[in-house]
C-alpha cells in the first residue's frame, strides 16, 4: 500500500493540485455515507449504531491516504443522500449505478457486482428468474431500490409491486400473506432473510447484477478523479476483495472489473 503521501503525490501527478482533502474533504473531514438496509455496502449496529462493511472499509483507507478522519453514517435511501450533498453534511456515499440516478450525482467507476434475485414460498412453481416473468405473477421490490429500477425497464409481462423502505419481516409478511409471489432485492439480502425463513428459498439465479459505486456532488470532477484513483489502486491491491471477505459476502458480491 502507498503512503498517503505517495498517493497524494500522484493525485498531484493527475492534475490535481489543490490539496486534496479540500476537494472531497473541505471541513478537514471526510463525511460519508451508505445505505443502511443495503449489506453489500455496510451494516448499522441496531443496538451499538457501530458501523462496518464494504463502505466502511474503504471511506477509512481513503480517509487514511488523505490523512484526514472519516465520518460514515447509514442512511434510508438516495435522497438523504442528495440531501446531504445540498446541505454540504456529506462529501461522498455509496450507492449502485442506475442511469435514472445520474442526472442528479456524478459516479464513479463500478467497485463491485452485488448480485440479485429473488425470494419465494418453499413451494411455488417458481425456481428460476425466467419463471417469475410471466402474466400473474406479482414481484414485490423496494420502491427506487436498483432491482426496482432495473426490473421496472425489463420485466414484460410480471407486475411489479412497489413498497418504501420494507423490512425483511415486512417483505416476508407479503410472501406468506399471498400479497405478492415472488420478492425482489440483492442476493445478500436475500440469503440473510431465507436463514430467519425455513419457510422461503432464494433462486439459485440471478436476473442482473448491482453496480456499486460511490458518489460525489454533480460536478466535482476533482474529487470523483481522487475516488477513482483510489478504487483503482483498492481494486488491483485487493482492498477490495479482503473487504467483501471480510463482510462475508464471498457468493453474493464480487469485486467489479476494471473499467
Amino acid at each position: 500500500m502507498p503512503s498517503p503521501k505517495a498517493f497524494l503525490a500522484v493525485v498531484c501527478t493527475a492534475g490535481i493540485c489543490l490539496a486534496a482533502d479540500s476537494s472531497i474533504a473541505p471541513t478537514g473531514t471526510l463525511r460519508a455515507a451508505f445505505l443502511a438496509n443495503n449489506p453489500a455496502q455496510g451494516r448499522l449496529g441496531t443496538k451499538t449504531g457501530d458501523v462496518s462493511g464494504p463502505a466502511v472499509d474503504l471511506t477509512r483507507e481513503l480517509g487514511k491516504r488523505l490523512g484526514v478522519p472519516v465520518l460514515i453514517v447509514g442512511v434510508s435511501g438516495m435522497r438523504a443522500m442528495v440531501d446531504g450533498f445540498k446541505t454540504h453534511t456529506l462529501d461522498m456515499a455509496f450507492l449502485a449505478f442506475d442511469p435514472t440516478r445520474a442526472t442528479e450525482v456524478d459516479f464513479s467507476q463500478v467497485y463491485s457486482l452485488s448480485w440479485a434475485s429473488y425470494i419465494v414460498p418453499m413451494n411455488s412453481a417458481v425456481r428460476a428468474v425466467a419463471d417469475a416473468d410471466r402474466t400473474g405473477i406479482r414481484i414485490g421490490a423496494a420502491t427506487g431500490d436498483s432491482p426496482e429500477l432495473f426490473l421496472s425497464r425489463n420485466l414484460k409481462n410480471a407486475e411489479i409491486k412497489r413498497y418504501v423502505n420494507p423490512s425483511a419481516e415486512e417483505s416476508l409478511r407479503l410472501l406468506r400473506g399471498g400479497e405478492i409471489d415472488v420478492y425482489a432485492a440483492n442476493r445478500q439480502r436475500l440469503i440473510e432473510m431465507a436463514a430467519k425463513a425455513p419457510d422461503m428459498r432464494v433462486l439459485p439465479d440471478n436476473y442482473f447484477a448491482v453496480r456499486q459505486a460511490i458518489i460525489v456532488p454533480r460536478g466535482n470532477t476533482a474529487a470523483l478523479r481522487i475516488v477513482n484513483r483510489f478504487l483503482d489502486d483498492a481494486r488491483k491491491s485487493g482492498l477490495i476483495q479482503s473487504a467483501l471477505e471480510r463482510a462475508g459476502l464471498a457468493g453474493a458480491v464480487d469485486v467489479a472489473p476494471a473499467p
